[in-house]
């Protein structure tokens, strides 16, 4: 087996393994390669949005306006997010004058689609406006000044729960930024995860999960890995081992025994991946790794998941793996899960795990830099300790039951190393721990520790997006925790 490769990071590098010949296959917007002569993850369909020009008076912008110039100049706009998008197709572009009667012939045609681009062209659009944004598909109303006064109806329209929302602006580079996240409910909708634990996931949320955001939950037990794990060709696993070791600046603790432990379960879970057509998988594994149902922890094969593009998640984590799902569809990112420590004296949020990606750009980012210890929690098994890039903006965010997301953000102030904690720790600078503090456990599903504590850490400042994913989802937004 050969590990997969990000098309952008290597193409043209050998891969991890026997030198398998790969296939192309398609996860959110980046380019993987599968190996064992598998096409996985398999290529989505594109997500279709649906372009339309409204036009109603001619007072604004002016009365002689020339609307196929106006729209010959948008359209290259739109082409140009054609070019920066992948697994985004605009299509349409026709221009809608409307009538009242035309109103449930334009509902049905727009149930074709995933999503409708509108462009604000001329002032008094807002019956073409309101029975698109009716018809129940995620929109985003394009308003370039001085096109009209319609947009003053968005506002209304999202507290009545309607999925659209408004780009008031001259920048034209916010057509790529609103088609990306118009990714995330579709592809939510096709998208797989294997939960990894000695019983299946709760039956009542995995409906409600299924209901609301689309992700199926596919239960794989204990057996059915470790099967998998003594299967695991041997070759491959020394040279998943080989790759660790010679990236990382230092192993400490674990033995080269310990390290080849867990890249052979790495190998096992991505097979299991690969059989069920997984884009994500989550493991109870604290639990597991302490009953003795887990040959290794699994941290190492999650980093190396999540620097490829896909989504490994520690403790079973199943909202924490729909947080990361739904940053990786808009933004092409990996997440960080932790448990957060906060300092009110300084206003400080350290989070802190056992799990962490090295390429938080993405797959395309350089890989920061690592040390392979123990899991400090029980002084065992193979895990990264990844240094932290001092400056940079974050955002954290969790999904907590499927209507609702937190998300809050701040700066890297460093990577603490010391002997507490989990290994990789982040620090962070807040505008309130305070508030944070007093309100960390709002919002939860249930009575479980990890939902409760555990927050995703993103490069980035994402609030703005994740506001519009949010509106454009039916999702509620609690910031500032």
């Amino acid at each position: 087996m050969s590990g997969l490769m990000s098309r952008r990071d290597f193409l043209g590098a050998t891969a991890a393994g026997a030198g398998a010949v790969l296939a192309a296959g398609q996860f959110g917007g980046l380019t993987l390669f599968a190996d064992d002569g598998q096409d996985w993850p398999g290529k989505l369909p594109d997500v279709k949005i649906y372009t339309v020009y409204l036009v109603g008076g001619r007072a604004w912008p002016k009365p002689d306006l020339n609307i196929n110039e106006e729209v010959a100049r948008l359209q290259k706009h739109v082409n140009d997010a054609q070019r920066k998008v992948a697994g985004v197709e605009f299509v349409g572009g026709d221009i809608i004058k409307f009538a009242p009667t035309d109103a449930d012939k334009l509902a049905v045609k727009l149930r074709q689609y995933d999503a409708v681009l509108a462009f604000n062209l001329t002032t008094s659009i807002e019956p073409q406006l309101r029975a698109i944004v009716d018809a129940g598909q995620p929109t985003i109303l394009f308003s370039q000044p001085f096109s009209g006064h319609d947009w003053c109806y968005i506002c209304d329209m999202q507290k009545q729960g309607k999925k659209v929302i408004l780009l008031a602006t001259t920048d034209y580079g916010e057509i790529a930024q609103a088609a990306r996240i118009l990714r995330v409910a579709p592809r939510l909708k096709q998208t797989r995860i294997a939960y990894i634990n000695t019983q299946p996931f709760d039956a009542e949320k995995t409906r409600q999960i299924k209901d609301k955001l689309g992700a199926e939950i596919v239960w794989v037990g204990a057996d059915r890995l470790n099967k998998e794990y003594d299967a695991v060709d041997a070759k491959a696993s020394q040279d998943e081992t080989d790759r660790w070791i010679r990236q990382a600046q230092k192993v400490v603790e674990p033995t080269r025994d310990e390290i080849l432990k867990s890249s052979r379960l790495y190998l096992a879970m991505k097979h299991i991946m690969q059989q069920e057509n997984a884009r994500a998988v989550t493991v109870n594994c604290l639990q597991m790794f302490t009953d003795k149902a887990l040959p290794a922890y699994p941290c190492l094969g999650f980093c190396r998941l999540n620097d490829m593009g896909l989504v490994g998640a520690c403790e079973g984590d199943i909202y924490s793996t729909l947080t990361m799902l739904m940053f990786n569809y808009a933004f092409d990112l990996p997440g960080f899960i932790t448990d957060p420590a906060i300092d009110t004296s300084s206003n400080t949020i350290i989070h802190a795990h056992c799990v962490c990606p090295t390429k938080m750009d993405g797959p395309q980012g350089k890989s920061l830099p690592y040390k392979i210890r123990n899991h400090l929690e029980d002084y065992k098994g193979a895990v990264l300790q990844v240094r932290h890039r001092t400056g940079q903006t974050i955002t954290c965010a969790k999904i907590t039951k499927p209507d609702t997301i937190l998300v809050s953000t701040g700066k890297i102030t460093g990577s603490p190393d010391v002997d507490r904690g989990c290994r990789t720790k982040m620090a962070t600078q807040v505008t309130d721990a305070r508030a944070m503090l007093d309100n960390w456990g709002c919002g939860v599903v249930g009575n479980e520790l990890i939902d409760r504590l555990h927050r995703v850490v993103f490069y980035g400042d994402h609030l703005r997006d994740v506001k519009n994913m949010a509106v454009l989802m039916g999702l509620n937004v609690v910031e500032g925790i």
